[in-house]
């Protein structure tokens, strides 16, 4: 089955106004993609602090970039992922109801399953519902690695599983995977090789960086995929000193800092264990958004 979720995708961050979710902050936001040309709309993956958010704001989340989309041609890729196979499966078929196009569902992380195991965990969910499902493959960050084989077998075996977000920062792994299947999606997972990744046949990219510039990802992402390797490659290059500085600390806390000093929130606030950076870094992220131009709202 082929699905025609592709293009430039926002890793949405999510706004806390005195430690909750600032629902009319988070709206604003994702209004300010759509009218930027991105693509599709990523709520409570990594970025969005899907970790520390309760079941309830997870699920508000999804509602709201459903709804806020809704007015537009922008699709919502429903973060929808856990280290417990039935609560991704909870989350799964709550997109699913809300009107999500398909669902990006990490790696269990912490618990260290067998490749086996993540192939049991994959195919529970894909079975769950019908709308599409997108791998997250981020081992850095879980601790878990699905391995190119394991992804082969689960394209094969469950009929909505249409590709992987690929975050291991590996140029070779992304050869692998598209060589070996090239009816697979793949989306950049790390934006230093965004352009690499498009340029070897991916599908598109899963953003941070887009979060403040949505305009230069959504237009680098789209030349690739016009075949206009040329100009994505000089956008590419012209973002890598800001692709660099948003992960001098852990995502998402540079990229939060860098949207508060360019007055896209109100409020800097994470939640804990997150913390905001240091002022070295602070003054680093402040100096290096100098040299961009950044669209408002």
């Amino acid at each position: 089955m082929q699905y025609s979720l592709q293009g430039a995708m926002t890793a949405l961050i999510t706004p806390f106004k005195n430690g909750k979710l600032d629902e009319v902050q988070y709206a604003k936001l994702i209004e300010r993609q759509i009218k930027n040309n991105i693509d599709v709309v990523v709520p409570v993956g990594t970025t969005g602090e899907s970790a520390t958010l309760n079941h309830e704001e997870h699920r508000r989340c999804i509602e709201i970039a459903v709804d806020v989309c809704a007015k537009s041609n922008v699709k919502v890729l429903a973060g929808a992922g856990s280290n417990a196979t039935h609560e991704a499966i909870d989350l799964a078929k709550f997109a699913q109801s809300h009107g999500a196009h398909a669902i990006l569902s990490v790696t269990p992380y912490y618990n260290k399953p067998t490749q086996e195991g993540l192939f049991l965990h994959y195919q529970a969910i894909a079975n769950s519902v019908e709308i599409p499902v997108l791998l997250y493959n981020v081992p850095g960050r879980t601790g878990c690695d699905l391995l190119p084989d394991t992804i082969f077998r689960l394209f094969d075996a469950c009929q909505n599983i249409f590709g992987v977000k690929e975050a291991t920062g590996s140029i070779d792994r992304c050869v692998d995977l598209l060589a070996h299947q090239p009816n697979l999606s793949v989306f950049s997972g790390e934006d230093a090789i965004n352009y690499p990744i498009l340029s070897n046949g991916g599908s598109g990219v899963i953003s941070v960086t887009s979060n403040i510039l949505p305009d230069q990802i959504a237009e680098l992402t789209h030349l690739a995929l016009k075949g206009d390797y040329h100009g994505a490659k000089a956008i590419n290059d012209s973002l890598y000193e800001i692709n660099k500085i948003l992960f001098c600390e852990s995502n998402p806390i540079p990229i939060k800092a860098a949207m508060y000093i360019a007055g896209l929130i109100d409020t800097l606030e994470y939640r804990l264990p997150l913390c905001a950076p240091t002022p070295a870094n602070m003054k680093r992220i402040e100096n290096t958004l100098k040299k961009y131009t950044i669209k408002g709202f």
